[in-house]
């Protein structure tokens, strides 16, 4: 440490203030150098620290590394064990996992039989689908025969009992649970395939895991087979104590319509009930004679419910059951069987075998096997539901039938016709409630579970397989209606019959086996269909598609809907033309087409029949009109007409007709006959006046729908034309009676010598004009008393018009040269007609025979 000195200036002597500061200071001098050797030793002493550190860090580090290793090597010790501790529970899985699976197999497949000859017994075989069927007669399938069986192990100690007591809930429960754990370990090996005994050890699992899928579609096909239909007959409720008291047209729009009340309903009672039901929004309790209700009990729904769920989204190529997630395919094929090209489904079945396309009948293979399982068990029962409604109407409408030839057997078959139109509608609405009951059973089963694997590697796919599964099962009930109305088409309503297009001149084979009035039937009953379609067609669509499921995909119970609308109008087209081709072809000739007394013609009323049974069905006619052209209507859409210009061209096919018929007259030896053409076509102008006319006396009832009137100033001006004109010609024949009332000049009239009685000459003259007349008179006469007119109000009018003809003028001869005498001898023999005597001839003019 540097010293510090003071001096002092030279020349100055010292004060004694100047040596107390420098003592201080030398004290202060004194005391940093003590502090500055202390320093120096305290930092020799840090150095000296600092070495010794240091060397002692180079001796601990050494010995920190190896116990951070040691703690290391201790936890991958542990690691190791817990590994080793879960592959050996890995490994063990199939022997765990076996017995409970192989349980839930021979349950299953127990239950399955069970069930499969209970309905063998019933007589209910048919319903059975394939597998069922298959394990029954013992033959060997993939589904519960050798296919799966080959799959199990022998086992030690295998008691029957073990094969044949039935299957409990919590065996079930505990196979399900089984069958997760197989999964597990599946997925485990599968992501340590270098492992020497992965392969082999996936290998059991995945064989496990398939009999247990296996065992499981068993149990899904035997539950919801046996459940039998998901629909019941409904209970005819009591009439509500006020029903008498609603107004007639309430009580016939009521929807509580019995069943047999239903088996004779009409068709506008029919319609007035479904237009109700569909303005109230209660269809599905208005239609069909069954209700839906859901057959499965609490324990089934629950045992179901966990198949699904235990199955879930897993995917199946068909040869093999991907258990991994990262197996599935990036595209996955549609549900098969799938809509032809082009979205249409043509008929490929014969007419009247139960089947409309061979799609409802193949085998489904969505890749998902518990729906494939679903599908098939319930496509079987909804088939044979509906089937069975069909064949129990066709058996009681056979009971109606008349012996073939019986007298009245023509309107009996009309009514059988009309009976198989309305038993068609019948059965689309039992379909409606078959399928409303479908989508119950698939509500309650599969659809809870579908939400659940949504968001699974296969979620797609398996919303697509849940439409596909849904439409196969419905479309077998729409297939058998499909069927059905179709068979009705050829075989109640003469579709199979040819007979030619309209305006064609040649008939094609077999035009002799339909009349008019059997063609009117067969229109009518198209049309019926029609209306019904028409009415439940759409509501029957709604029920086939899953709106939950959204994926805007056409399916084939969708087409089959559309097949269903599309064939109907095609059909019932056929059914028009060929009522207005059976008019154009009633023959021309014959006593039975023309009559001999000119009476109104059979085909003028069939005509009228036809028109009426038909004219119910306005709406139905429009939606025919508007999808197809037809001859007499080439507009479509918008431009297609009404049922009136169907009714304008029946008309006119008639008048074209008669007209025909009417010249068949002119063809007989005796002339006058040929006023028997104008005679004839006044009587037929007439009844279609008073049948059809807006003015016409010829009521049925005032509330029914067959009296139908043209109101179209058309027709009236048309009929009362044609009328009017033949008339005219009809009277014409009795003008020639006129000519011989001719006044006698008085100058001619020349007296012989007795003022009373006439020269011989002048007596010729009268002689000669009475003769002549009565001559003509009895001829005309004799000819028209054979004539017929059977309207009595036409009869009178033409004796009036008759009379208006030449009575006025032969009353005033008859009167001025009866009282001459013009004859020596016969006087009488002129006279022998007296105006009053002729007056009662003509009254008696056209009688029926």
């Amino acid at each position: 440490m540097a010293t510090v000195s003071l001096t002092l200036p030279k020349g100055l002597p010292p004060l004694p203030l100047q040596s107390t500061q420098h003592s201080h200071i030398a004290a202060l001098t004194s005391s940093l150098q003590t502090m500055s050797a202390t320093s120096h030793s305290a930092c020799s002493s840090c150095d000296g620290l600092s070495r010794r550190s240091r060397h002692l860090d180079s001796l601990t580090s050494p010995a920190s590394e190896t116990s951070a290793l040691l703690a290391l090597a201790s936890s991958n010790l542990q690691s190791t064990s817990g590994a080793l501790k879960d592959a050996r529970d890995k490994f063990d899985t199939v022997a765990d996992c076996e017995p409970a699976v192989e349980r839930l197999f021979w349950g299953a497949r127990e239950a399955c039989k069970e069930v499969a000859l209970h309905a063998e017994r019933q007589g209910r075989g048919g319903v059975l689908p394939t597998s069922m069927k298959r394990l029954v007669d013992g033959s060997s399938n993939k589904s519960g025969g050798e296919g799966t069986m080959s799959l199990l192990k022998p086992r030690q100690n295998n008691h029957e009992s073990d094969t044949t007591s039935p299957l409990t809930e919590q065996e079930l429960y505990a196979g399900a649970d089984a069958m997760e754990i197989v999964r597990d370990a599946h997925g485990y090996f599968a992501k340590r395939v270098e492992w020497r005994s992965a392969k082999e050890t996936m290998a059991d699992l995945e064989r496990v895991h398939f009999i247990g899928v296996d065992a499981m579609g068993l149990l899904v096909t035997g539950h919801l087979t046996g459940a039998g239909a998901a629909v019941r007959r409904k209970v005819d409720a009591a009439p509500a104590p006020d029903a008498n008291k609603k107004s007639p047209a309430q009580r016939r729009t009521s929807t509580r319509v019995t069943a047999a009340e239903r088996s004779e309903e009409t068709a506008s009672k029919t319609r007035d009930r479904l237009q109700e039901a569909l303005q109230n929004r209660d269809l599905m309790k208005s239609v069909g004679e069954y209700e839906e209700y859901l057959p499965l009990s609490t324990r089934v729904v629950r045992e179901l419910r966990a198949i699904f769920e235990c199955l879930g989204g897993m995917y199946s190529d068909g040869t093999s059951l991907l258990l991994s997630a990262s197996s599935v395919p990036s595209y996955i094929p549609p549900p098969e069987p799938s809509l032809p090209p082009g979205g249409k489904v043509l008929r490929t079945e014969k007419v009247g075998s139960g089947h409309y396309t061979q799609s409802t009948m193949q085998l489904l293979k969505t890749g998902f096997p518990q729906l494939d399982s679903y599908g098939e068990a319930r496509r079987s029962v909804a088939y044979a539901s509906v089937d069975g409604y069909c064949r129990q109407l066709r058996t009681a409408r056979k009971k109606l039938m008349p012996p073939e030839g019986s007298a009245g057997s023509a309107i009996a078959l009309a009514q059988i016709v009309d009976s198989a139109a309305r038993d068609a509608v019948r059965c689309i609405e039992h379909t409606m409630v078959v399928v409303s009951g479908e989508k119950s059973v698939y509500r309650c089963v599969v659809s809870p579970t579908s939400s659940n694997h949504h968001h699974d590697e296969s979620g797609p796919q398996y919303q697509r397989a849940l439409a596909g599964c849904y439409s196969f099962v419905v479309a077998a009930a729409v297939d058998r209606l499909l069927d059905l109305i179709e068979y009705t088409f050829l075989r109640e309503a003469g579709c199979s019959i040819n007979l030619g297009s309209v305006g064609d001149g040649g008939a094609g084979p077999g035009n002799s086996e339909m009349d008019i009035r059997a063609a009117g039937s067969a229109a009518a009953a198209g049309l019926r269909i029609v209306d019904g379609v028409r009415m439940l067609g759409p509501s029957l669509s709604r029920l086939c598609d899953l709106a939950s499921i959204g994926s805007g995909e056409s399916t084939i119970a969708s087409a089959l809907c559309i097949s269903l609308h599309r064939s109907t109008v095609k059909n019932c087209s056929k059914t028009l033309e060929n009522l207005a081709r059976s008019i154009q072809l009633d023959p021309l000739d014959g006593t039975k087409h023309v009559p001999t007394d000119a009476r109104v013609a059979k085909v003028s009323s069939d005509v009228v029949h036809a028109i009426r049974v038909i004219s119910p069905f306005a709406s139905a006619y429009k939606s025919v009109s508007k999808r197809r052209t037809l001859p007499w209507d080439e507009g479509m859409g918008d431009d297609a007409g009404e049922i009136d210009i169907f009714v304008r061209f029946l008309i006119k096919q008639l008048i074209v007709s008669l007209q025909g018929k009417a010249q068949n007259y002119k063809n007989e030896e005796n002339p006058d006959n040929q006023v028997k053409t104008h005679l004839f076509m006044m009587n037929n102008m007439y009844y279609l006046l008073d049948s059809l006319g807006p003015d016409g006396y010829e009521h049925i009832n005032d509330e029914s729908d067959e009296n139908y009137r043209i109101k179209a100033p058309w027709f009236q001006s048309k009929m009362n034309k044609i009328f009017e004109g033949e008339k005219a010609k009809y009277l014409a024949s009795w003008e020639v009676l006129n000519n011989h009332l001719t006044k006698v000049d008085e100058r001619e009239l020349n007296y012989k010598d007795k003022k009373d009685i006439l020269s011989l000459e002048s007596g010729r003259l009268i002689k000669s004009r009475f003769s002549g007349f009565i001559e003509d008179f009895e001829r005309v006469y004799l000819v028209h008393r054979t004539f017929t007119v059977i309207d009595p109000k036409l009869r009178e009018t033409l004796q009036d018009d008759i009379r208006n003809v030449f009575m006025a003028r032969y009353k005033a001869f008859f009167d001025r040269y009866a009282s001459i005498k013009f004859s020596k001898k016969n006087m009488e023999n002129y006279l022998k007609y007296p105006p009053n005597k002729l007056d009662g001839l003509i009254g008696q003019l056209f009688a029926s025979k």
